[in-house]
C-alpha cells in the first residue's frame, strides 16, 4: 500500500489510518513527518499536495511502523522533543519530557520571583535531571541563578550536558550521584530544590503503555511499592542542603498530592504547601515554601 504514496497528504492519510488500526495516537505521523522535514505545522499544511521525498518517505514509513506495531516512541525516532519552546535531544537513557512538566517550571519561576525578590543570585538544584529539561530550562529562564543538576546515571548526564551545550546554558553544573549525595558532598546550600523523581508504584509498571514501559528507562519510572520512595528520601535529606528560606518543587503522580504534602509537613510543620493541578485537572505539582 505504501508503494502508492506520492504526496505528503497521502503519506499522512496512510499513517493516520495505520496508527488508528493499531490503537495509537493518529497525530504521531504528523509529528514524525514535521520532524523529518524540520517543518512547523504551517509549512506542512502549505506543502500537503507536494510530492514527498523518497528518502523521507522510507524513514517515515519505518518510523510509523515501529511506533504502530511495537510502541517505539516517535521522539526517540527523531532524537529530540520540543520542551518549553526548545529542542532537547533524547534517547532511551532519558525520559521524554512531558508538557505538564512545563507547568512545574512556570510555578517555580513565579514563586521564585515572589520568595526571593531581594536576592541577587539563586542556587537551584534539579535532582534526577535526565535529559536536563528542567535544569537547563530554569538556567535559561532564570539567568540570575546557578543550577546544579544531578543524576545517578552517567548516560543520562551525557544527554543533559549535550543539551546544555546546544542551548547555551552556561550557568548549570552537572554532578553524578544518588539524589542529594553530590550536593551534600560539596556542602552546597540551596534556595530551590526541584525534582521530577520516579513516582510510579512498582506494581503499576506493567500496566503502563508499552511505549513507556518497553523503551523509557525503568530507573526513571519505578518509585517503589507506593511510588513515594524518592519523595521520602528527598524530603528527609533536604534539611541538610536547604537555606532557612527555601522552595521545594516536585512533580507528582496523579493522586499522590495529599501523601506528598503530608510527608513535607512532617518535616517542615510550619511551611506553606500548595498542591497544584495541571491543565488536565490532575494533581501534578507540589510547591512548599519554607520561611
Amino acid at each position: 500500500m505504501t508503494n502508492n504514496i506520492k504526496t505528503i497528504a497521502e503519506a499522512l492519510t496512510w499513517a493516520s489510518a495505520f496508527l488508528k488500526e493499531n490503537k495509537r495516537d493518529v497525530n504521531a505521523g504528523e509529528v514524525l513527518l514535521k520532524g523529518l522535514y524540520r517543518w512547523d505545522t504551517t509549512r506542512l499544511l502549505v506543502n500537503l499536495r507536494e510530492e514527498i521525498d523518497p528518502n523521507i518517505l522510507q524513514e517515515f514509513v519505518e518510523g510509523v511502523g515501529r511506533h504502530a506495531l511495537k510502541g517505539y516512541p516517535i521522539q526517540y525516532n527523531l532524537g529530540y522533543e520540543i520542551f518549553y519552546g526548545r529542542k532537547f535531544e533524547v534517547n532511551n537513557e532519558v525520559l521524554i519530557p512531558r508538557p505538564e512538566t512545563e507547568e512545574l517550571i512556570e510555578g517555580i519561576l513565579v514563586r521564585a520571583n515572589d520568595l526571593f525578590s531581594n536576592k541577587d543570585k539563586l542556587i537551584i538544584a534539579d535532582i534526577g535531571t535526565g535529559s536536563g529539561a528542567i535544569g537547563v530550562t530554569i538556567a535559561l529562564e532564570k539567568t540570575n541563578s546557578n543550577v546544579i543538576a544531578t543524576d545517578i546515571a552517567k548516560q543520562s548526564l551525557i544527554v543533559a550536558e549535550g543539551n546544555a551545550k546546544n542551548l547555551n546554558a552556561h550557568n548549570i553544573t552537572f554532578l553524578q550521584g544518588d539524589l542529594l549525595a553530590p550536593i551534600l558532598k560539596n556542602g552546597e546550600k540551596l534556595d530551590i530544590l526541584v525534582s521530577n523523581p520516579p513516582y510510579i508504584p512498582s506494581s503499576d509498571i506493567l500496566d503502563l503503555s508499552d511505549t513507556v514501559k518497553n523503551y523509557e528507562p525503568l530507573r526513571a519510572l519505578d518509585g517503589g511499592h507506593d511510588g513515594l520512595d524518592f519523595y521520602r528520601r528527598l524530603i528527609d535529606e533536604s534539611s541538610r542542603v536547604l537555606n532557612a528560606k527555601a522552595l521545594i518543587a516536585f512533580e507528582i503522580g496523579v493522586g499522590q498530592g495529599e501523601d506528598v504534602r503530608e510527608l513535607i509537613l512532617q518535616k517542615y510543620p510550619k511551611c506553606d504547601v500548595d498542591i497544584v493541578f495541571d491543565i488536565n485537572g490532575k494533581d501534578r505539582m507540589i510547591f512548599a515554601k519554607i520561611i
